[in-house]
């Protein structure tokens, strides 16, 4: 079944500096319930919203011709995604889980950046932000080996958890697979080889514990 758009019709909640840059910004973003899976938005969809996760995760993705997705990010709680430069999206956006949402209009944005100092040099920080969020997946689907890439986003992802030596991933193997430019077999062979050699282990299929951090930071370099 064909997702639906995510229209900004909401609960109405204020901008303040919990759901976005500035607090004086006399902007008002729309809370909105997304289940998993669903569409938010899908490439070549006019921008007029862009979005900031309360709660799940958001993947960010490509559907090219041959039907292969790609996964550009993913977006966890308290991250922007869905801005723009020009007038259309450029991925599509889709729950990975259960998620809540807090909408914006893209106008209200450009119209308040411009009289705002402080909101503009937040938003060159979100853009070079975004900018290196890119290089570092660019470099990380091209590293040498598949376990090199799985010891490696095994580690982004527990850094959503600092402290902690269980996390959980939000994602499927798929997910993680269309993210590293791998086969879902190979993923699972993977962890499979790392839980193998002690390196973690698989509490269920996504409750991950990290038994020696040390060898996956090796693993991964």
């Amino acid at each position: 079944m064909a997702a639906k758009h995510v229209s900004p019709a909401g609960r109405p909640i204020a901008l303040d500096d919990r759901t976005a840059w500035d607090g004086t910004l006399p902007m008002i973003g729309f809370l909105s319930h997304v289940a998993q899976d669903r569409e938010i938005y899908h490439e070549g969809a006019q921008a007029q919203l862009f979005y900031k996760v309360v709660t799940g995760v958001v993947r960010t993705c490509q559907f090219h011709v041959s039907g292969r997705r790609r996964i550009d990010a993913f977006h966890v709680a308290g991250e922007i995604f869905g801005l723009e430069a020009g007038v259309a999206h450029r991925l599509s956006a889709q729950a990975v889980c259960d998620s809540t949402l807090i909408s914006y209009r893209s106008r209200d944005l450009t119209r308040s950046a411009a009289s705002s100092t402080l909101l503009s040099r937040h938003l060159f920080v979100h853009v070079m932000r975004c900018v290196a969020r890119a290089q570092d997946h660019a470099l990380l689907v091209t590293r040498g080996s598949a376990v090199e890439k799985v010891a490696a986003f095994l580690l982004e992802w527990a850094g959503h958890s600092p402290g902690e030596p269980t996390f959980t991933l939000a994602m499927t193997r798929e997910d993680i697979a269309d993210y590293l430019g791998l086969t879902v077999e190979t993923v699972s062979r993977m962890l499979a080889r790392l839980k193998r050699e002690a390196v973690i282990e698989l509490l269920t299929a996504r409750h991950v514990r990290l038994v020696d951090p040390g060898k996956l930071r090796q693993l991964a370099s």
